[in-house]
């Protein structure tokens, strides 16, 4: 008998044993299920991510109100009551959230080649209503500039941007998100510029509809209106603290950029050397980096379950090759007999166990792949496949069957011929 030989009279064999071999492969099945399923939607969530928080890209950062927890006592970074030396925070600033004059006199003395927007959060629970239509009260308002749209990756389905008249008057003027414009113009959106729709019984002139951006982790990025921030400073009662975006020409030129931000921004404060800066500066790409990060540990739980599931699949595969071993030690005697080599019956056990492992890997990838992708389509985003994880699934299965099969490969190869023909 020759290699090939071999391997044909080892897939019969599992062929042969349906019930046998199916529980085997759906034990190992649902390990690589398990581990597979986790990893595409762990990938699923990072791409997610990725979306929803780097729409500046790598060359985008924002600075926003860090409001601090001041402890007395227990040490750390955080106390008041900290080492000689370090700074202090002012008191005077503390608590006080980034007003617009702030982020005005920030914009106008910023002078890096870059861009520079402003927004605000006017309210998350506005009511938009045109002629009888109204929106649910869920819409967010916020107030900007003219390059709100660039640093937040957003585009126009139709009608214009601000300008910077606009910005300057502070008119009744405002930008659509989709899905308000699709609620109040029945499905048409791009029938909303120039209408006039009520912000909370305000009038406002729509001068533009922005394209869809979907939704993020159930909430939807297109619920909103935006309008000219000194508009919202006269009409709304603001409470949030104004974030100013800037966007570098270059990668390379980020660095520096947030270096003499900070520096601005602090002079802006009016904080001294001394005294630690009281707002926060995040890289576009960083915030998306850290989220991710954090869901490290999922990866190990996931690997953790699929292992421990594995070594049981691996377990339960080792007894089941040691029980054919026992029902066919006639048939281990009889190969034997018409020539044989111990070593080919070796491998024939071998050969079964490693095609129930593959088997067991091929559905559990599948499945896997499936259950992840359920996730990520609840999530809005593309098909993921995790080839990494599906490569390492394949070597573990592989690795589970040899381990599995080696003792009753071994076993079978030391039956006695003789013997083996008069086992009852």
């Amino acid at each position: 008998m020759n290699l090939s030989d071999t391997f044909s009279l080892s897939w019969r064999t599992v062929r042969s044993t349906k019930l046998r071999t199916g529980i085997t492969v759906a034990i190992i099945a649902f390990g690589i299920m398990a581990l597979v399923g986790i990893i595409t939607a762990i990938k699923a969530m990072n791409q997610k991510l990725t979306e929803s928080f780097s729409t500046m890209g790598a060359t985008g950062f924002s600075i926003r109100f860090k409001e601090r927890n001041i402890r007395f006592g227990g040490g750390g970074s955080e106390s008041t009551l900290s080492k000689k030396g370090a700074r202090k925070e002012k008191k005077s600033n503390l608590g006080k959230p980034i007003t617009d004059e702030e982020a005005a006199a920030f914009a106008s003395r910023y002078k890096f080649p870059a861009t520079v927007g402003l927004s605000v959060l006017a309210t998350r629970n506005a009511i938009i209503n045109f002629n009888s239509r109204k929106t649910s009260p869920n819409v967010f308002v916020f107030g900007a500039d003219d390059n709100y749209l660039a640093l937040n990756g957003f585009n126009l389905i139709g009608g214009r941007n601000f300008s910077r008249q606009d910005i300057r008057s502070g008119g009744n003027f405002c930008l659509l998100g989709y899905d308000v414009a699709k609620k109040l113009f029945q499905n048409r959106p791009e029938r909303g510029v120039n209408a006039v729709v009520r912000i909370n019984s305000i009038p406002y002139r729509v001068i533009g509809v922005l394209s869809s951006r979907g939704s993020s982790f159930g909430f939807s990025r297109d619920n909103v209106v935006v309008a000219p921030y000194r508009n919202i400073q006269r009409n709304f009662s603001i409470t949030s603290s104004y974030v100013i975006g800037v966007m570098a020409t270059d990668h390379s030129t980020v660095e520096d950029a947030m270096g003499e931000a900070e520096g601005l921004f602090r002079a802006v404060r009016k904080l001294n050397t001394t005294e630690a800066s009281n707002f926060a500066m995040d890289r576009a790409d960083a915030v998306a980096e850290k989220m991710m990060n954090s869901l490290g540990f999922l990866t190990i739980s996931a690997t953790v379950i699929g292992l421990i599931t594995l070594v049981g699949a691996a377990i339960g595969l080792m007894n089941i090759m040691l029980v054919s071993v026992t029902e066919r030690t006639k048939e281990v005697g009889l190969v034997k007999a018409i020539g044989g080599k111990s070593k080919m019956v070796r491998m024939q056990f071998l050969f079964e166990a490693i095609i129930i492992s593959i088997l067991g890997a091929f559905f559990g990838i599948v499945l896997g792949v499936g259950v992840g992708n359920l996730f990520s389509a609840v999530l809005s985003t593309g098909f993921v496949v995790p080839w990494d994880w599906i490569g390492y699934g394949i070597i573990i299965c592989t690795l589970v069957g040899l381990g599995a099969g080696l003792y009753p490969a071994w076993k079978a190869g030391k039956l006695n011929p003789i013997e083996a023909l008069r086992y009852e």
